[in-house]
Formats: structure tokens, sequence, C-alpha cells
């Protein structure tokens, strides 16, 4: 594209102030000290987590199922529920142009952590409702995903509150 001699100018100079990379890839922008020790889980903690989220409409959902599995590998006895419209987070359907493919970089990135944590031994429970309420059925289920009826949500929140979970609920819409 073609600018007048004053505009490339201005370009020049703009692009001039300030040297880039204003540091080299691998520079530390932050600390690294951890306030809080690794906590591990003592036996038969709990840890659940509730999503109510929607796959990819904010990062809530994935960082939820992130949590899950950290809990889990530190040996805690970890579930996630989804309802209402973080159902669809549990959906294998997903994929553009074809299901499994990635329209966008990290469009799978919730159905590999899912996978992940189902492998490593995480409980997953999708509400019914929540999938009827996006016209998604049980069969579009990520394999090993529990379909729940939609009274369950509650009764899980109690179920793991005399565990004494650690329960940690996320919302978005």
């Amino acid at each position: 594209m073609a600018f007048d001699e004053q505009i490339q100018a201005n370009i020049d100079v703009s692009l001039a102030e300030i040297p880039h990379p204003s540091l080299p890839k691998g520079s530390n922008l932050y600390g690294s000290t951890k306030i809080f020790p690794d906590y591990q889980a003592e036996p038969g903690q709990a840890y659940f987590t509730l999503v109510h989220g929607i796959a990819h409409e904010s990062s809530v959902s994935f960082v939820a199922i992130l949590q899950a599995t950290r809990a889990l590998r530190k040996g805690f006895e970890s579930a996630v529920y989804f309802y209402g419209p973080g159902a669809i987070n549990a959906l294998d359907t997903r994929g553009f142009p074809t299901t499994g493919d990635s329209a966008f970089p990290g469009e799978q990135n919730i159905n590999d952590a899912l996978k992940t944590f189902i492998a490593e031994g995480g409980t997953v429970f999708c509400c019914r409702f929540g999938l009827s309420l996006h016209g998604a059925r049980e069969e579009d289920l990520i394999a090993g995903v529990i379909p729940a009826h939609p009274l369950d949500v509650q009764d899980a929140v109690i179920h793991y509150a005399r565990k004494g979970a650690i329960i940690n609920s996320t919302y978005n819409l």
C-alpha cells in the first residue's frame, strides 16, 4: 500500500520509536516465587467443580478443567459437573469442517483436556437437560462422560459438600 510522503514519514518514525522486540524471546516478565506450599490431597479428600460456562465464550470453562486436572494429579478425588449451557463443553461433536478438526487454534482444547482428565481417573458428569437446551444428544458426549438427571446437580453438590470436598463453582454467560 502506498502512502503519501508525510504519512510514510510518520510511519517510519513510529516504528523506530521503540525497538522491537523490546525483550528477546525467553526474557522473564514476571517473578516465579510461589507463595503457598504445593499442597497435596490428604487421604479421602475430594475436589468438585461445577461448570455453567459456554465453551469458547471465555476461558472460565477451560481453566476449570485444568484446575480439576491439577487437583486430580495432587491426589484428590476429582469430579467435574457440566450443567445448563456448560453441557456443551462435553460434546465430542465439536469441530469444523468435520468433528475433531480445529477451525481456529485451540478449538479442541476443552475436548482434549477433558479426555486427559477422564483418562487420568477424573469423573465427568453432564446434565441431560443442559444437553437438551442446545439440541445435543447423549451419544454426542465425549466417551466416559456420565449423563445425569437435572435434579442431580443439587444432590451432587450436597454429596460432595458432605464429603468435605473443595467445591469450585464456575459460572459465565
